[in-house]
């Protein structure tokens, strides 16, 4: 396998690339995205017979052009509103779950909401039995202050 990998170089690259883009599905920022662009055009280099050198530079040009030409462009579209767009826990501000286990009197309990299930607090303190629907009007940490809805 090795050898063969050695005999093509440009194999290398798509690999570098195809990991590079695997790694921004975690991350979202399309960063890592310019390096899956230069690592293709690593890949071009090598497959054209270039040697590592010339395939390093080719990449880090393509990838320098792609934070500054591509990776703008596509933030504009992928990323729209971007200073109103809630994630993770914020985006549960607002939204109706079941609780699961009973929210004790000054207590905890657990709510699921989406499949997901919270450790949450009542907003006055009060019990709230199981299979009750609320709202979700706060978060400290990942404990979210729920109401009956």
């Amino acid at each position: 396998m090795i050898d063969y990998l050695s005999n093509n170089p440009w194999l290398i690259w798509i690999l570098v690339s195809m990991a590079c883009l695997i790694l921004e599905l975690g991350s979202g920022d399309l960063f890592l995205m310019c390096f899956a662009i230069g690592a293709l055009g690593g890949s071009l280099a090598a497959a054209l017979g270039g040697g590592v050198i010339l395939q390093i530079i080719v990449m880090a040009i393509c990838s320098l052009l792609s934070v500054y030409f591509i990776r703008p462009i596509a933030l504009k579209y992928l990323h729209k509103s971007d200073e109103n767009r809630v994630s993770n826990a914020d985006a549960l501000m607002g939204r109706e779950g079941r609780v699961s286990q009973t929210i004790e009197a000054d207590g905890y309990g657990r709510v699921a909401i989406d499949g997901d299930d919270w450790k949450a607090v009542s907003e006055d303190g009060e019990r709230i039995e199981k299979d009750s629907n609320v709202i979700v009007v706060g978060r400290e940490s990942i404990i979210i202050t729920v109401r009956k809805a």
